[in-house]
């Protein structure tokens, strides 16, 4: 995440934000964020989302993820603000939404749905 520049932006229970800006070198080459750039915001989210709901003393990994694109990240900014919809003690159900941020304007640009599994410490 740090060689994206994303950052934490809030945390609660079952809710992660992780904020990014759109570098050059997350540029894809018609000049909008890179897919790769929105996967890894959107799949970190849900992964941090499903670990505040985990028993302590474990980690989580993607077992797998879903991801549609909807529409180009044209902006300077993406957020990604991933959901628990279902916690597990051996899969938990996730979502995440990725926007695009101009200003006070956002635009949905990516869902995704997967499982997140925990690996004890």
């Amino acid at each position: 995440m740090q060689t994206l520049g994303a950052q934490l932006a809030r945390i609660a229970p079952g809710e992660v934000v992780i904020e990014a800006p759109i570098l050059e070198t997350s540029r894809q080459q018609q000049g909008f964020a890179h897919a790769a750039l929105t996967f890894a915001i959107g799949d970190t989210a849900a992964g941090y989302a499903a670990l505040t709901r985990m028993a302590p003393g474990h980690e989580v990994v993607t077992a797998e993820i879903k991801v549609n694109l909807l529409a180009p990240g044209r902006s300077e900014r993406l957020r990604a603000t991933g959901r628990v919809i279902k916690p597990g003690r051996r899969l938990s159900v996730v979502t995440a939404e990725v926007h695009a941020l101009n200003g006070e304007e956002e635009t949905l640009i990516a869902v995704m749905q997967g499982t997140m599994a925990p690996v004890a410490l």
